[in-house]
């Protein structure tokens, strides 16, 4: 619809001021706060005024005349300094139901995104114990965010970057290797600082099982790397499965070990001390980050010759622009918020685009019972896990509440407000209202017998519900390219909450069976394309849309 409204405008802009008139950067169409003020508002005739060099409300007086003829809009005014409000025509709005007739579940799909190639890497937790409870906002964020982004035209891969190398893999190993030593008898002092989760004891009885008592009379440095794969593989397998489980799959699982075996990470070492932005100081190496705006300057090899994860990170980063990606989009943690510049310093030192890197940051979840902070979990000893969230309230209940706020803002999500059925429960509040058109529907087709594929006169759609559920759906569109440029999956959750209101509203307002057939019709249309684009939202959300509660 803005698509539509500034083609008009731009047009009507050229017609009466010339062909070659420049259109500013800085033009928009927004939706004004108030009603009153119409459906869109141009600020077209202020940012012209410089150039055109005459007052804006003289520009947009002219606009007027011109654009009052398009038959879009039932009025178009000038307000304020030389803004033009738009209101829609109620035919155009009408023809809405039509077209999410038409093309079903590809309504609202566009292609701004002109086929552009996106990586989309997210979650990428370490494989050295579940999935957390804050991992899984980072997921339902980064699989939302890649169906949104398909849906407004881009192409999209979904990667997960495992770090499987280093200090933390060593720790995990010697951990389970503790723990099969303490199963079998051996007093051992286990250490803090080792991963203590019941899930360790788990990987060592499965050793156990597999292997007896082999390993007790072997050195710790030679089983280690059994112990340490043995742990990889039953973390990630379970890491995998509770990410299907949350209906999230990726295109692509990383290794860091592949960087190291193909040589990567030395060769781009290589090349920034080339460049000079590596320098040695203390038997270490320095990465130069503070010339690229980074507050102080950052270890790539410490003096002991061990390479830290920032190296490896340098390397990945350079792998994935050398593939050819239009833009790479990473979802962290809101605590690497201080990775951002050193990252990026990597990506303008090797002479590559920064700007083709965008980073989202996921702020905490804080899980309540009755707004009572929840307890650690019993079984982790140490987080709350995804799969004990989705195992209490479902996977369509933790993927809609982690919807519920822009991913930077931190949440508080109510185990027990998810679980009631009523308005409070902002999930079950827009599947309802989804299950209640089926409902309707299927009384109308099955126990009256109304033919619902019959187009009905839409000129009886005429009340003001009306007119506001056709605005509402007219938006759908407008919506999933704003959040997909804006990388803000959250808006798709807030129009659903407000379509699914204005539904109920209808619903205590309107009869839609019972009534004179045309208006009956005409309303069963217009319920089956809310239906149609609740559904719609919902997937892109990773929700269910159930046709009965």
């Amino acid at each position: 619809m803005k698509e539509q409204i500034t083609q008009a405008v731009e047009a009507a802009l050229r017609q009466n001021f010339g062909e070659n008139t420049p259109v500013s950067t800085t033009h928009q169409i927004t939706k004004p706060k108030q009603e009153s003020h119409g459906d869109f508002a141009s600020n077209i005739a202020l940012t012209s005024a410089a150039t055109i060099k005459l007052p804006p409300r003289q520009i947009a007086a002219t606009l007027l005349q011109t654009l009052s003829g398009n038959q879009m809009f039932d009025k178009v005014e000038v307000a304020g300094p030389g803004f033009l409000n738009f209101f829609l025509s109620h035919k155009l709005l009408r023809e809405t139901i039509r077209t999410i007739h038409a093309q079903g579940d590809q309504y609202g799909n566009s292609s701004i995104g002109k086929g552009k190639r996106l990586l989309l890497e997210f979650v990428s937790a370490n494989p050295t114990g579940p999935l957390h409870v804050g991992h899984g906002r980072g997921a339902a964020v980064g699989d939302s965010l890649a169906r949104i982004l398909k849906a407004a035209g881009f192409e999209v891969e979904k990667e997960y970057y495992i770090n499987d190398v280093g200090n933390q893999m060593r720790t995990l190993g010697s951990s389970v290797y503790m723990r099969y030593l303490e199963l079998l008898g051996r007093q051992v002092e286990f250490p803090r600082d080792y991963y203590q989760g019941d899930y360790i004891k788990d990987i060592a009885r499965n050793v156990i099982d597999n292997k007896k008592d082999e390993f007790l009379h072997v050195s710790p440095e030679e089983c280690l790397p059994y112990f340490t794969k043995q742990a990889v593989d039953v973390i990630h397998s379970g890491i995998v499965q509770d990410l299907a489980d949350f209906d999230v799959k990726f295109d692509r699982w990383f290794s860091e070990k592949s960087l190291h075996e193909n040589g990567l990470v030395a060769k781009t070492i290589e090349e920034l001390i080339a460049k000079g932005h590596i320098y040695e100081q203390d038997g270490a190496l320095w990465f130069r980050t503070s010339a690229f705006g980074d507050e102080k300057d950052r270890v790539v090899k410490r003096s002991n010759g061990v390479l830290t994860y920032f190296a490896s990170d340098m390397a990945y980063h350079r792998q994935k622009l050398d593939r050819g990606y239009d833009m790479l989009i990473d979802i962290w943690g809101a605590d690497h918020h201080g990775y951002v510049p050193r990252v990026k310093a990597v990506i303008k030192a090797l002479g590559l685009d920064d700007k083709k890197m965008q980073v989202l940051l996921v702020q905490f979840v804080t899980l309540l019972k009755n707004n009572e902070p929840v307890s650690m979990s019993t079984r982790s000893g140490e987080f709350i896990t995804l799969k004990e969230v989705v195992d209490e309230v479902g996977k369509d209940a933790a993927r809609f509440m982690f919807m519920t706020r822009k991913s930077d803002s931190h949440l508080d999500f109510d185990l027990e407000l998810v679980k009631k059925q009523g308005q409070e429960n902002p999930v079950y509040y827009v599947q309802y209202a989804h299950a209640r058109i089926a409902s309707i529907l299927r009384t109308a087709q099955q126990e009256l017998g109304v033919d619902i594929s019959a187009e009905p006169d839409l000129n009886l759609l005429n009340t003001p519900e009306d007119m506001k559920a056709l605005k509402t759906l007219a938006f759908f569109g407008d919506v999933i390219e704003e959040s997909a440029l804006t990388l803000e999956p959250h808006r798709i959750s807030y129009y659903l909450t407000e379509l699914a209101g204005q539904f109920h509203y209808y619903y205590t307002k309107n009869r839609f069976l019972g009534i004179e057939s045309e208006i009956s019709l005409a309303r069963l249309w217009l319920a089956s394309a809310i239906k149609q684009t609740l559904e719609k939202g919902l997937w892109l959300l990773g929700v269910s849309a159930p046709e009965k509660m």
